[in-house]
Parts: C-alpha cells; structure tokens; sequence
C-alpha cells in the first residue's frame, strides 16, 4: 500500500523510456547531475552545470564545450525547460552531434514549478515541432494521458506543499493521484479548441510532459 501511494508516476514512466532507449554508442548525457542513467550508456559522457557523481564535464548547455560532430547520440533528460534560451541549447545538441545522430530528449508540458528558480518554460507538442523544424524523423510521444495528467498534479501537491492536516490530507491526495486516472473511461474525444472547431486531436490535449527522438 505504501508503495502504491509514493511511487512517482512521472518517474515511472522515464525510467521505462530511457531504459527502452539503452546503447553503447558514443553518448552525451546532458544535465546528468547524479547520473541515474548512466548504466544504459556504456559509452557516455557526462555533462552537468554543476559537479555531481558521473559528471565528467561541468559546463552550460547553451555553449556546450566540445568539438563539431563529436558525438553518436545525446541524451537530454528534464534539462529543457530549465534553459533560458531552449532554441540556443538545441541548437547547441545539433551542432555536436555526428551526421545520422540522435537525441533522446524529455521535458515537462502540464507540471508545477520544480528546481526554482532556473524553471523557465513548458512545451506543447506543437512548439516542440517548431524547436526541431531543422531535424529529421522527429517522434514526439506523451508522457501520460489527460486524466493521468491530473493524477500527476494530484501527487505533486502531496509532494510539495504542507496541507492542513498533514500526513492523512497528502495521504487523501496520493490516493485520488492513483483513482483519478480512472476517469479516462468517460472521454471519448479530445479537441485543442473549446468550440470543437476543426480536427479533432489525436493525442492527449493535457500530458505532463514529452518524450522527443530524433534525427540530426
């Protein structure tokens, strides 16, 4: 029961995806801090602004301290939308990545504030498209539906605020953060506009954040 309550549904989930993404090629693990991946990339350079286990180059991703064309693959995980100047940091990947390389890259859309105050901006799927407009066989996939969304909302709060009486009210909302997702069996359709004009969407209209790969 304990386990049900605490576990991380957003961790969950990145764990499974990056594990699904393991490699021995030549790999840049952007803002790796403690290096919790590390044992899916044999073959890895660990690249964080600050000094941390694994961390092998300490440096800013905005002008990344390596040579054109360096490297096989880049793995940027939660790094996005803590640079002030995403096109810059993207740009920065795309330079030192090799011809044919790829970018496993996550980031937050639908998701509180977190690692204040170097929290700078969210990302819907569309403006993810526009920020990889110069790649190739870019895949943007969701991290959790519109009603897991707000189960991830539900256990954030539990997370990171002191309620009113204390342990049973985060206990009340570590639960409703695991029953909530149930509700997806009453949306039948999701539309990017209150009026329902145009196409529908086919994907989630709320996720907690994006898993993108792609191609330089």
């Amino acid at each position: 029961m304990k386990q049900f309550l605490i576990s991380k549904i957003t961790r969950e989930r990145l764990d499974k995806f990056i594990e699904s993404q393991a490699s021995g090629v030549y790999t840049l693990d952007i803002g790796c801090a403690d290096s919790p991946y590390s044992s899916h990339f044999s073959n890895r350079v660990g690249f964080d602004i600050l000094p941390g286990k694994g961390v092998d180059v300490v440096g800013d991703a905005h002008s990344l301290p390596f040579e054109d064309n360096t490297f096989d693959q880049i793995v940027c995980t939660e790094v996005l939308e803590h640079m002030h100047t995403p096109q810059q940091g993207i740009s920065e990947m795309r330079r030192v990545l090799k011809d044919g390389g790829k970018i496993i890259l996550t980031t937050r859309f639908i998701f509180p504030l977190h690692d204040t105050p170097g929290d700078y901006f969210r990302f819907t799927k569309y403006g993810l498209k526009h920020l990889f407009k110069e790649w190739k066989d870019v895949e943007i996939h969701e991290e959790v539906g519109t009603t897991e969304t707000l189960g991830v909302l539900f256990q954030r709060l539990a997370f990171q605020t002191d309620m009113r009486g204390g342990n049973i009210t985060k206990a009340v909302f570590l639960v409703l953060a695991r029953l909530v997702p149930m509700l997806r069996v009453c949306i039948k359709k999701e539309y990017g506009m209150r009026s329902k004009v145009g196409v529908r969407e086919e994907s989630p209209i709320m996720t907690s954040g994006y898993y993108v790969i792609a191609q330089k």
